[in-house]
């Protein structure tokens, strides 16, 4: 009987991670460790570079979202420029983000989480993609999804200037408007965009509300965890992906913090393990009582569940309608199923669509004003947005040049550590006993990340301790002239 179970790489995320699990001499699950192996220095890269650089800088941190750190970025520039853009600029801002949104979750649905519950939990590992997901759902539908994913893609390149890595995001404003022409092309592709939302939210309740398996497993405790959830809303508590004030509520759903992004160190603390490079943030009102849920504890979650938990509703009209389904379905606010995630992922979806919808019809849109000149001497700017996976901080401070002297990132992933590495092991107790198991299981195992949809590109930017490096310097003919190495 293996005295230790080891998951390396797991799958279908952005970014690197293992699992390791421990076993008793039973067979029985002792403690499972989500680890984290990877390193990325963004946070360094950025001091002593021209401030606004960093939209540019910070996009490259992840190949998957890179609109939002750019988005995060450019907002804090706004800020520590002590420039407010104009309303053609916010518009057209808030416009490509929603059309990023859409395009970003129906990059999960369709190729990273969906998988799981389109194919099945225990379908072979082979199967478990998004070649086996068009297998089930039929080539037109995979069709439907590519050619979909392509026209949102089209947008961000030609407002944003490219699809990747954005470079349209200025302090005050942005670099390129939004011309009628563009305006009546953009109108299409949302009208698309909303059908293909609905599309997306009827395959979730077909294929995955309608097996009662599935919802058994949705419900189940081993994916259950009781903590706090924090996200933006506006000011109605209303979500809004663009803009708003950080709301954190209880377990119970009562409302414990309220406060805008600038205030985010005075809430906010992290702690760090050895055995990660993943920081654990955790609300200091209540303190790091380590990795347990609860009332008593600072553990909290973003994405897409806490948004929906630490919203009163939703700002466009079928999302709203979605979003009272969702509670109604499974037992009323808050909801604490992991899983319950994927569902809330595809409400967004719809919101995504809808607010795109709206936008793109906003006479402002086209206003050829799109920027104000930033004046002020910087300072330090901080900037907040919704990631696809949750609440996205920079903060930025610079000398009188503008120049960066430090930079503070604290993404979704980093957020939600603590109750990802609970789901984890929370998981592995609930799926193996007695030292049985199969590929099935330790996919059922690795679902309980994957609803989170983490990216640790994102999330691993400073060293709890030291890292294995060993460098090797060669000369122009090739050959080693110098080593230096550091064994851990």
């Amino acid at each position: 009987m293996p005295s230790q179970i080891v998951v390396n790489p797991i799958t279908r995320l952005e970014g690197h991670g293992k699992i390791s699990i421990f076993l008793d001499d039973e067979g029985d699950v002792k403690r499972a460790y989500f680890q984290v192996p990877e390193l990325r220095g963004f946070e360094n890269f950025l001091v002593g570079r021209q401030a606004e650089d960093a939209p540019q800088i910070t996009s490259r941190i992840c190949g998957v979202c890179p609109t939002a750190h750019h988005m995060a970025a450019t907002k804090a520039l706004d800020d520590l420029y002590r420039v407010d853009p104009p309303p053609a600029a916010k518009a057209i801002r808030e416009m490509l983000y929603n059309v990023f949104m859409l395009e970003d979750h129906a990059l999960h649905l369709f190729f990273l989480g969906g998988p799981d519950f389109v194919v099945g939990p225990t379908a072979p590992k082979a199967d478990r993609n998004v070649l086996g997901v068009i297998q089930k759902v039929g080539l037109e539908i995979g069709k439907r999804v590519i050619a979909m994913r392509k026209d949102l893609r089209g947008i961000i390149q030609e407002i944003g200037g490219k699809v990747i890595h954005p470079v349209f995001g200025l302090p005050g404003g942005i670099a390129k408007g939004v011309t009628e022409d563009a305006r009546n092309r953009f109108k299409e592709i949302a009208d698309r965009g909303l059908d293909f939302a609905l599309f997306c939210e009827k395959l979730v309740e077909d294929v995955v509300l309608g097996n009662p398996e599935y919802v058994k497993a949705i419900t189940s405790d081993a994916y259950t965890h009781r903590t706090y959830y924090m996200g933006l809303v506006d000011g109605h508590n209303h979500g809004n992906f663009y803009d708003g004030q950080i709301r954190v509520v209880s377990p119970t759903g009562s409302e414990v913090l309220r406060f805008p992004g600038r205030d985010y160190l005075q809430h906010l603390a992290e702690h760090a393990e050895p055995w990660t490079y993943v920081k654990f943030p955790y609300l200091k009102k209540f303190g790091w009582k380590g990795f347990v849920d609860g009332e008593g504890s600072g553990v909290y979650s973003v994405a897409p569940l806490a948004r929906l938990n630490v919203a009163d509703g939703m700002a466009t009209p079928r999302a709203a309608e979605l979003y009272e389904k969702f509670f109604a379905a499974l037992g009323g606010k808050p909801v604490h199923h992991t899983l319950a995630n994927h569902w809330a992922r595809v409400i967004e979806i719809v919101y995504a669509a809808e607010r795109f919808r709206e936008l793109v019809n906003d006479p402002v849109l086209t206003d050829p004003t799109i920027r104000v000149l930033p004046t002020e001497t910087p300072k330090e700017g901080i900037g907040v947005v919704e990631a696809p996976r949750g609440v996205l901080i920079h903060h930025y401070t610079s000398d009188a040049r503008g120049v960066l002297t430090s930079a503070n990132l604290i993404v979704a992933t980093q957020h939600n550590s603590a109750r990802i590495a609970m789901s984890v092991d929370k998981a592995a107790r609930s799926m193996i006993h007695k030292g049985v198991v199969d590929d099935g299981i330790l996919n059922q195992v690795e679902m309980a990340f994957r609803a989170y949809d983490p990216c640790h590109a994102c999330a691993t930017h400073s060293l709890p301790g030291h890292m294995p490096l060993w460098v090797k310097i060669h000369d122009s003919d090739g050959k080693v002239v110098q080593e230096i190495r550091r064994d851990g």
